[in-house]
């Protein structure tokens, strides 16, 4: 492995001069960025893989949603269709990406969802609406400098800090730390619960943030009243035998989390996103077959339940949230009060 980023290390270097040009370009205003009128926010990370932003974006849609009209913007990874889409019932995974329908089926009708991989087309097409969103959240945008956000919120994993990284290829950096100044919120994300203050204070020494950037700390919570064909709980998983597929970043929190609750299951590990063929689905029905007990389930993320509905049976999902460690009132009145003292163009 050692060997291997040696070798990768030009590489990264050549990334590394390519993306700190093209953010020097539009700070300077040489590549044309696009602000608007009402309240952009931007969740993102400065790394590869999975941060939170899911459970981040909800977070803030919860927040936001009785006291603003919301759109959430995404591009729809791994989506079939092109151009502007706003979700609705009639669209699945393949039409819009996992996480836009799943934003849709949680909220509905609370909030406006859209998917578009350019980002100033996709806000300029929302405020055409006939009721135009109050505030757009970005979603996995903190990259997309063609849309100047009008607030910044950077997510980095507590096991994976973005200090502690390195540009791809090298790391797992899509650009280089320096783009950390752009944010004026650091959540460390998916912490364990039992994080003390001693070690919250080390971690925000190492992150070093600017006079101007507040650092928070987050865990996930996994509801544990599952949804789908059955009404269950976690504590009755306990008498069944579990089929887990997941098709998520990092599973692993997920696997400790049932482990802890003595779940005894299957794991069918996929890739981030994965887009589940016919013959994966053919793989999930016998291997749920091949399960010796006769009270057994197939259990899921709420991400992979939206490719997955209607495709294999019995199907349940389990879904999670952000918990703030200490501090969630402090982050919810710095959002709030960003919104109330924006200022228009």
């Amino acid at each position: 492995m050692k060997l291997l980023r040696f070798l990768l290390f030009p590489f990264a270097i050549l990334y590394d001069v390519i993306t700190r040009v093209r953010n020097w370009f539009f700070n300077l205003g040489i590549l044309k960025a696009t602000s608007f009128n009402i309240p952009v926010i931007a969740v993102g990370n400065l790394s590869v893989g999975g941060t939170g932003k899911s459970p981040q974006i909800e977070y803030l849609i919860r927040l936001l949603k009785d006291n603003y009209r919301i759109a959430v913007l995404s591009r729809g990874y791994k989506r079939k269709t092109e151009g502007f889409q706003i979700v609705n019932d009639a669209h699945t995974a393949e039409d819009v990406g996992d996480e836009p329908l799943q934003f849709y089926k949680k909220f509905k009708t609370a909030i406006t969802v859209a998917v578009d991989a350019d980002r100033t087309n996709g806000i300029q097409q929302l405020l055409q609406l006939k009721n135009p969103p109050e505030v757009v959240l970005l979603d996995d945008a903190y990259q997309h400098r063609k849309v100047t956000a009008s607030s910044y919120i950077l997510l980095t994993k507590y096991n994976d800090l973005f200090v502690d990284d390195f540009l791809l290829p090298t790391g797992n950096l899509r650009e280089s730390r320096i783009g950390a100044k752009r944010a004026k919120v650091i959540v460390v994300t998916k912490c364990p619960e039992s994080l003390s203050k001693a070690v919250q204070e080390k971690i925000v020494r190492k992150l070093n943030p600017k006079s101007y950037q507040k650092v928070f700390f987050t865990t996930i919570a996994y509801d544990e009243n599952l949804k789908g064909a059955e009404e269950l709980t976690i504590a009755d998983l306990q008498d069944k035998e579990v089929l887990l597929v997941t098709g998520i970043a990092n599973p692993t929190p997920l696997l400790n989390f049932l482990e802890e609750k003595n779940v005894c299951f299957k794991h069918l590990n996929f890739p981030d996103h994965h887009n589940f063929t016919q013959q994966d689905i053919e793989n999930i029905k016998k291997s749920y077959e091949a399960l010796a007990s006769q009270q057994k389930i197939i259990l899921t993320t709420e991400k992979d339940y939206m490719r997955l509905e209607g495709k294999v049976n019995p199907l349940n999902y389990i879904s999670i949230k952000s918990d703030f460690l200490n501090g969630g009132e402090q982050f919810d009145k710095a959002i709030l009060e960003s919104l109330k003292n924006f200022k228009r163009n």
